[in-house]
């Protein structure tokens, strides 16, 4: 077998080589992407040279033309066809180290998709059955159908690097600047760029958890953000580690604090900081939402966040691991 036969893992252990943690915070752009899809753009904003066509030229109006979009003209397939794309093509892409390029400086890069069944703070848990007040069903369940409330995002790419200026050094080449982004353009319709210094509060053992609960933190008004981030990352903090359910249920749980961007980006820099939690399942994830302690946890975020947090749940693929294995980040 070739090197040109397969390259979906051999970023990751046991085929590559691993970094010892050392402590100190590591940087992670949590770059945030909404797919390429029939949505209006006033529905969801659209990145300038995205959602390109099969020539290669930005669908303007993707709700009037999606048949010319190149990812899935079928609206009816959409969602599946760019759940696997990113994973399936986009992925081994962003690994694959063509002639002259190298990847050696991301030290992670995890896919998180979003799963839209699973517990979001548009629909949380706990999930109770539609009855009257004699405990029976609807028998007209066409009348009843909640509305879908999306979330701002469908997924995450965790990427992670030693320090600020191995971004510029790996997204810089020609690879990733002609090719890497030309494919982004052609699944996703918004990616911000995002910069943040990561506190690994409880490091995953194996760094192959399945399922991740994020959490998008935008300030209260009142707050700067270095106050913001100081009191998650402290009393909010130690609240979480504190509880009997978090020491149960999460397997990883680390903090993004918002530092800069790579790019000119109005909507990822709204978002202040990111929390970021690992379970073994979905079940776990729910039972640990409905429990008196997250209620607890939850009353802190509120008196933390704002206007546009969000959370939702998604299902993890390592693409590129070199931490193995991780150990808890200094927080000063």
């Amino acid at each position: 077998m070739t090197s040109f036969d397969r390259t979906d893992n051999l970023h990751r252990p046991p085929l590559s080589d691993t970094h010892a943690p050392d402590g100190k915070p590591l940087i992670v752009t949590p770059t945030f992407v909404s797919r390429v899809d029939n949505t209006a753009r006033g529905e969801r904003p659209q990145d300038s040279g995205s959602a390109k066509s099969r020539h290669g030229h930005e669908v303007h109006f993707p709700n009037w033309r999606a048949s010319a979009l190149a990812l899935e003209g079928e609206p009816n397939i959409a969602f599946e066809h760019w759940d696997e794309y990113w994973r399936k093509v986009h992925g081994p892409k962003f690994a694959w180290d063509e002639p002259g390029s190298s990847s050696a400086k991301v030290l992670r890069y995890d896919q998180v998709h979003r799963v839209a069944s699973g517990p979001s703070s548009a629909f949380p848990p706990p999930y109770r059955a539609m009855v009257d007040d004699s405990g029976r069903l609807p028998s007209d369940p066409w009348q009843h159908v909640p509305e879908l409330k999306r979330p701002r995002w469908d997924g995450l790419a965790y990427i992670a690097y030693a320090k600020e200026d191995d971004i510029e050094a790996t997204l810089g080449q020609e690879k990733f600047a002609k090719r890497i982004i030309a494919d982004e353009q052609t699944a996703f319709r918004m990616v911000p760029r995002e910069i943040t210094r990561e506190y690994i509060l409880i490091p995953s053992t194996r760094h192959r958890d399945a399922i991740s609960l994020v959490k998008i933190h935008m300030r209260r008004p009142e707050l700067s953000r270095e106050v913001f981030q100081r009191r998650l990352l402290g009393e909010h903090a130690d609240l979480v580690l504190g509880q009997p359910t978090t020491k149960e249920l999460v397997r990883r749980y680390a903090q993004l604090h918002n530092i800069g961007s790579t790019q000119k980006d109005p909507e990822g820099s709204k978002i202040d900081a990111v929390s970021i939690f690992a379970f073994a399942c979905m079940n776990d994830v729910e039972d640990y939402l409905v429990s008196e302690e997250h209620a607890a946890i939850q009353a802190s975020e509120d008196g933390l966040a704002g206007e546009g947090s969000e959370w939702w749940t998604a299902v993890n693929y390592s693409v590129i691991n070199r931490l193995a294995p991780e150990g808890v980040t200094q927080r000063s």
